[in-house]
């Protein structure tokens, strides 16, 4: 347990309290987010027939436990079935809608929700319809739950897209996309291979994250950063291996340096982060120590029904785990909100008008019960 800071609010948050806090996501797939319900009417209004079971609670057991592998690939594979039944425009509108009501209801006031634009083009839809479909979906659920979410164009590391899909997200950028990120096995497929396409993105002033660091080591973050031009880090876990610890004493290797001297924003989530084998379990994830360590850390969600979790869930993991406070949750809010890829002045907008606000009320609140 670590020593009190002075000044620290010292009563720790409850699961209740989190939920009502004001908090930012930006790594969470739509594909890996839908309703298990949500999930058996899609198949059944499309005539997909693979599911393991029609029954909702069953299914949402069977995507958890399918997720829990231990390794990237085969957390990956469960996802053919959310992919399978989001194919029309109907599908995708829905999904968003609800992706944005279930966030909403989580406290969050903003997020960054990715998905991959081609894994949607089974039954004929193009490109731009299925960007659209999840605008408007998003665009509906602002008006009726009062939550933005911006969209992450994704691209599969396995596929020669990654142009077409990074010229996809500038076209969209003035209509809610506002960025570009590359997912997928890393193993075999390093960022590098798609370096057109960042090159572009760069060119065209786009923001942009990369997966790296999950299912691979350092190589694939230093090429992210230094080759690439990465934003944001996708998980960005395996920094930790570039920082020895000794007793009282830690010391950061070069590219560790550099990415908490940059303010790199880390997209950790680790629930999920646990179940690829990124981390053995949350007590030993690297969050902890690089949170003491002052990198730029946020934490997210990653896949919300793979993981079966919630933001709120995995910062009460966190709290219970590293014993963090009020001042820690706003600490990793605030790093999120920073990190966005939004303008300057929204951000600064949603920190000093949503968000601290917020969190001193909460504070207040659990200072003054009775009042």
């Amino acid at each position: 347990m670590r020593a009190e800071r002075p000044g620290r609010f010292n009563t720790r948050p409850t699961l209740e309290d989190i939920r009502r806090a004001p908090k930012v996501l930006l790594h969470d797939h739509l594909d890996g987010g839908v309703r298990p319900g949500t999930v058996v009417d899609l198949a059944r209004e499309s005539g997909y027939g693979d599911l393991p079971t029609t029954d909702p609670d069953a299914l949402r057991a069977w995507f958890a436990e399918s997720a829990d592998s231990g390794s990237l690939e085969r957390y990956l594979k469960p996802f053919s079935h959310t992919g399978g039944v989001m194919q029309s425009v109907e599908a995708l509108t829905r999904v968003a809608y609800e992706c944005a009501e279930d966030l909403a209801n989580d406290g969050i006031v903003y997020a960054e929700v990715r998905y991959a634009p081609a894994l949607h083009l089974r039954a004929g839809l193009s490109l731009e319809q299925v960007v659209e479909a999840v605008l408007d979906g998003f665009a509906r659920g602002r008006r009726e739950f009062g939550i933005r979410v911006g969209t992450l164009l994704t691209a599969n590391r396995n596929q020669a897209r990654s142009m077409e899909i990074a010229k996809l997200a500038v076209r969209y950028r003035d209509d809610g996309v506002v960025g570009f990120d590359i997912a997928g096995t890393e193993a075999g497929y390093p960022p590098i291979k798609h370096l057109d396409a960042f090159e572009y993105l760069r060119r065209e002033n786009a923001h942009f994250t990369i997966h790296a660091g999950e299912g691979f080591g350092l190589p694939s973050i230093w090429q992210a950063i230094q080759w690439c031009g990465a934003d944001r880090l996708g998980h960005g876990v395996r920094i930790i291996d570039d920082i020895e610890v000794d007793g009282d004493e830690t010391r950061l290797g070069r590219l560790a340096d550099y990415v908490r001297d940059k303010r790199i924003p880390l997209e950790m989530c680790p629930s999920s982060n646990v179940q690829t084998g990124a981390a053995t379990s949350i007590a030993e994830h690297p969050i902890g120590l690089l949170h003491d360590l002052g990198f730029r850390v946020t934490v997210n969600t990653d896949n919300r029904l793979m993981s079966k979790t919630t933001l709120s869930e995995e910062f009460a993991k966190l709290i219970e785990v590293f014993d963090y406070d009020w001042d820690d949750l706003q600490w990793f809010t605030v790093n999120a909100m920073k990190s966005a890829f939004l303008p300057f002045t929204e951000r600064l907008e949603l920190i000093n008008g949503v968000i601290k606000p917020g969190f001193a009320q909460l504070k207040w609140n659990r200072a003054h019960p009775s009042a």
